[in-house]
């Protein structure tokens, strides 16, 4: 298990999911989303958070 620091836990308390992503399943998961033509043939110039809400929730 990582050791956390205060930083981390000041992170991870503003961040709603309450854990660190993980890049095999977060980025990945909404790279196969934007390539599946039936999900995604709407969606043009778009940026996609994927950062557990951390953005919306800490008022960054």
């Amino acid at each position: 298990m990582p050791v956390h620091t205060a930083r981390t836990g000041k992170i991870l308390a503003a961040t709603p999911m309450g854990r660190f992503g993980d890049s095999e399943k977060e980025l990945c998961g909404a790279v196969l989303f934007l390539l599946n033509n039936d999900a995604a043939s709407f969606i043009t110039g778009v940026t996609i958070p994927i950062d557990g809400g951390f953005s919306a929730y800490s008022g960054v």
